[in-house]
């Protein structure tokens, strides 16, 4: 963590936001833009220290069933798109395509059945034969392949961009963003939050809304909040300079082989979803963890790289230039945490947001901005509602061997496994309505 220098401290704010990633600076941006400029975040380093600043950038609408998650996915794509002219600040979104394949009989009809349901959403999914997977990704080895599933509007963004867009954003709308000054903690009197305590002092507010990222568990635990998320190892490679890849070809992703692919400096990234991860730092995140790297464990990865690799040959014969490992935080059942918290009266969460921040980032920023300016939410949030989990889901040995089932689930061949995995899931987590009730003070 970087020194701390004296600054002028709000005595108070409407809404302090905790953590300066994706997240964070969205809710300040949305709550910003709709007048709410009483709003202070608060960053323990520097914007996009923690996870946001090595996030693979992917900007994808296709994939999910839920009407939420599709809609604020569209709304994160358009909002990135539109950034720049409105702050100044370049984003780097590039809407160079999306391309998920498909190489079992399972997957081919998960698919299908995403792209209607995409398609019922606004999004144009058109489905393509081996041949024109090929036309559009021309490494990619395609005798496997069944179909792939090309969203022409979906592409990327840079990471650290578009965060500092968003936080641009927020300035120019009134919020105020104090970086290298963490929140050591929430004040709770009489179960409603009534302030943030920070080395500098106390900011007395109205709402607290946590987008610490990867410590948000450690710090809701300080003021009660049962927050069940862990950190993982996240794995991806980038190439050396390759004279045969293009700028314009489309993301490429492959669930079979564990893998996505793009265009990173003219060389590729290999990003790599393991079948079986390895949760980092059970015990507690480390305070002064910012823009660090885990070392990579060679051995273990090695035959899942082989197999995202065996989709694109020629990454294996180029340069590595880079083969980097760092955290990514994740939930017992992939969704993210949402909403108030039941312990405590506004008390807002946004965190855990299972490695698609960047891609929902926007939508969940302006929802959860929605939430504390309103008092209820604009769109169904039945299945993301913090509420949803329970105490016991936030303990060491439960989160250490559920977060290696929950991204088990990720890249499982469908169906017969998928199956099962769900019927250990269901064992393992209580009903949809089973629900932490708030805390009631005598």
């Amino acid at each position: 963590m970087l020194g701390l220098p004296a600054m002028t401290l709000p005595s108070h704010a409407r809404v302090v936001v905790i953590g300066g990633g994706i997240i964070g600076t969205s809710v300040a941006y949305h709550l910003a833009k709709a007048g709410w400029k009483d709003t202070v975040l608060l960053e323990r380093d520097r914007l996009t220290s923690g996870t946001t600043w090595h996030a693979a950038g992917l900007m994808v609408t296709f994939g999910s069933t839920s009407q939420t998650s599709t809609e604020l996915r569209k709304y994160s794509r358009d909002l990135y798109a539109a950034l720049e002219a409105e702050t100044g600040q370049a984003t780097g979104f590039k809407p160079v395509g999306f391309i998920e394949v498909a190489s079992d009989e399972g997957r081919l009809e998960e698919y299908r059945r995403v792209s209607a349901f995409n398609r019922l959403h606004g999004i144009e999914v058109h489905e393509l034969s081996p041949a024109e997977v090929k036309a559009r990704f021309p490494l990619a080895r395609v005798d496997d392949v069944l179909a792939g599933f090309y969203v022409p509007q979906d592409g990327r963004v840079n990471p650290v961009d578009v965060t500092m867009a968003l936080a641009k954003g927020a300035r120019l709308h009134g919020a105020t963003l104090l970086e290298n000054l963490p929140a050591l903690d929430v004040v709770v009197k009489q179960g409603a939050v009534k302030g943030v305590v920070t080395p500098q002092g106390t900011i007395g507010c109205d709402v607290v809304v946590n987008c610490a990222g990867m410590w948000a568990r450690q710090l809701g635990a300080k003021s009660g909040v049962a927050l069940p998320l862990q950190a993982a190892e996240h794995y991806y490679l980038i190439t050396e300079p390759l004279a045969e890849v293009s700028r314009d070809w489309p993301v490429l992703e492959d669930p079979g082989c564990y893998g996505y692919y793009r265009e990173e400096g003219g060389g590729l990234m290999v990003g790599l979803f393991e079948p079986r991860c390895a949760p980092w730092k059970v015990e507690g995140i480390p305070e002064d963890f910012s823009f660090g790297e885990i070392s990579p464990d060679w051995e273990r990865m090695a035959p899942f790289l082989e197999r995202a690799m065996s989709r694109v040959p020629l990454t294996r014969e180029a340069g590595i230039k880079k083969f980097f490992c760092g955290p990514e935080s994740f939930t017992p059942d992939l969704k993210p945490l949402i909403g108030e918290a039941p312990e405590v009266k506004n008390y807002f969460v946004a965190a855990g947001l299972n490695s698609i921040g960047i891609l929902t980032g926007g939508g969940w920023g302006r929802a959860l901005a929605h939430w504390v300016m309103h008092g209820q939410p604009d769109v169904d949030v039945t299945g993301v509602h913090v509420d949803r989990l329970q105490p016991y889901q936030a303990t060491a040995a439960y989160r250490r061997a559920r977060t290696v089932e929950a991204l088990a689930g990720l890249r499982l061949p469908l169906p017969v496994e998928v199956a099962a995995h769900r019927a250990r899931r269901e064992a393992l987590c209580p009903p949809p309505g089973a629900r932490r009730r708030r805390r009631v003070l005598p």
